[in-house]
């Protein structure tokens, strides 16, 4: 009897070494691997921080990021607008390889849930991934009922987690998504959307001007949502509408809530902001704090809550175990809509930085955005003017969590791993560009491809932005002329025919089939 309780009490001290030693391998596992947090900024310019050269907007919380991280001063998203640049970043992608272009409120998924994407290439290494946040990937396989599940979506793609403005802010719906579900919906008062012909009751923009917070464009002036004007229509969810000034506490609390629920964990969380986009309509507490006006003042409320995504971590103790990359998915643009005096009350201030163009736009500041790379005591602090584009993360990433990618997946995406920490200055020597044409980088030669007898785009009608669209072949050099002012085109031809040549062939290289969403069902 008594060496059978020994062997008992000896095989629950087994038990109890092996738990433990399984606890220590599963914590010392995920020092090992870092969580990821990438906080993406949405039109923020490359001269729209303080640490990248602005002095009329006060951005603290960012600048001690550059100041402690590695700051990138020629790092790019992969597109002058949101939704291929967001494709990309997520796919290792371009954009154009499945035709992104700027979505509806109303479109379809983009994303094919059988292609690899970035947050399922870090669920299978362990990693526990979330968005928070601006979504604009479509949803669904078409004609959504925003009264039932919603799928597929971000949790078909990869994400355990999604908290999510569907498409944007100036976009019906006007509501949040949790999962598969409308927040906070009463179904008894069910959500009708259209983006042809105008639904149900609610006051429309171009009939009640005097109910509008901001004056906005024939585009923005359809269904009124708290007192802004948006594109498309929309009835019904009432109590499931947000309101815009909230934005910034909603989903902060949200990151921090997703953080708190996951730090025993290895953890990606892609934060990705509705700021700086219109319509520009910061909580109250932040207005007026620019000087600059709402555009301004978004600015310093974004700067707010990387401040506040930032105290939580090293709240936490996961500051140093977490490494944060900030940036943006295109270029700036003040006047998008909505009059806000964004043009009016810029004053010295120069969102472009140095750089020709801005959002839409085939030139450098279309695609240049600032770039902070961030993790105390293991990103060397410095500046690094290194070429690279988010597109790359895809692998890079996969590189530092020791992922094999498969061959199918992320064919745009090249691991540059060492160059994003800062450890290597061989960055990319060919860079494609999109806008509404395509450009390539090789080194500092620039090369725009040259737009079809009699294409133009409603940017050139409606918006004070340079394109980049000309029916001429242009070339610049960077190094001399970092503006993009003087075209060498006819001065180097034999260059011109190079780097065109160069686009044809990443045009060709790596086409994907598009998703025939008609095969596909959703019943999990």
């Amino acid at each position: 009897m008594m060496y059978m309780k020994q062997l008992f009490f000896l095989s629950i001290l087994v038990i109890a070494i092996s738990c433990q030693s399984k606890v220590e391998n599963d914590k010392s596992e995920h020092k090992q691997k870092p969580n990821i947090v990438i906080i993406y900024g949405d039109d923020l310019g490359y001269g729209d921080l303080g640490s990248y050269g602005a002095t009329h907007v006060k951005t603290p919380a960012i600048d001690a990021m550059a100041e402690g991280g590695m700051k990138f001063t020629d790092a790019h998203c992969s597109a002058a607008t949101c939704t291929p640049s967001r494709y990309a970043l997520l796919t290792g992608s371009y954009g154009f390889r499945s035709r992104a272009e700027v979505l509806p409120g109303d479109a379809p998924l983009l994303i094919n849930p059988e292609v690899g994407t970035l947050p399922s290439m870090l669920q299978n290494a362990g990693y526990t991934t979330g968005i928070v946040g601006k979504w604009h990937l479509g949803l669904g396989i078409g004609d959504i009922d925003w009264n039932e599940a919603i799928k597929p979506g971000p949790l078909e793609v990869g994400f355990d987690y999604s908290f999510i403005i569907p498409a944007t802010g100036d976009r019906v719906p006007c509501v949040f998504v949790e999962g598969h579900h409308v927040v906070s919906l009463d179904k008894a008062d069910p959500i009708t959307v259209s983006y042809g012909e105008p639904i149900g009751m609610d006051p429309i923009g171009t009939e009640h001007p005097e109910m509008l917070k901001q004056q906005a464009d024939r585009q923005h002036s359809e269904t009124i949502v708290n007192g802004i004007s948006r594109i498309g229509y929309m009835s019904g969810g009432n109590t499931a509408r947000w309101k815009d000034e909230d934005f910034a506490d909603v989903l902060t609390d949200k990151a921090v809530s997703f953080i708190d629920d996951n730090k025993e964990k290895p953890f990606f969380l892609f934060f990705s902001f509705h700021d700086i986009h219109v319509p520009r309509v910061p909580h109250e507490r932040f207005k007026g704090t620019s000087g600059m006006g709402p555009r301004g003042d978004a600015i310093v409320q974004m700067d707010w809550c990387v401040g506040e995504l930032k105290k939580a971590l090293q709240e936490r103790g996961l500051l140093e175990n977490t490494l944060v990359i900030f940036t943006s998915d295109n270029g700036p643009v003040l006047d998008d809509g909505y009059e806000d005096q964004a043009v009016e009350l810029l004053a010295e201030h120069n969102p472009n930085g140095p750089f020709r163009g801005g959002k839409y736009s085939a030139y450098e500041s279309g695609t240049r955005v600032p770039t902070i790379v961030y993790r105390p005591g293991h990103v060397k602090p410095g500046v690094s003017s290194t070429l690279l584009n988010q597109v790359d993360l895809y692998a890079s990433l996969a590189s530092l969590v020791g992922e094999k990618l498969r061959p199918t997946d992320a064919p745009d995406s090249f691991d540059y791993l060492d160059s994003w920490l800062g450890k290597s200055n061989e960055g990319k020597t060919v860079m494609l560009e999109e806008a509404y044409t395509l450009a390539l980088r090789d080194r500092d030669w620039k090369y725009i491809l040259p737009a079809e007898k009699g294409f133009t785009t409603w940017v050139e009608d409606v918006k004070d932005i340079e394109s980049g669209l000309s029916l001429e072949h242009q070339l610049y050099n960077l190094s001399e002329d970092i503006g993009e002012k003087v075209n060498l085109a006819d001065q180097y031809p034999d260059k011109v025919a190079a780097m065109k040549a160069k686009i044809e062939a990443i045009l060709e290289n790596g086409t994907r089939p598009e998703w025939d969403r008609t095969q596909t069902t959703f019943d999990q």
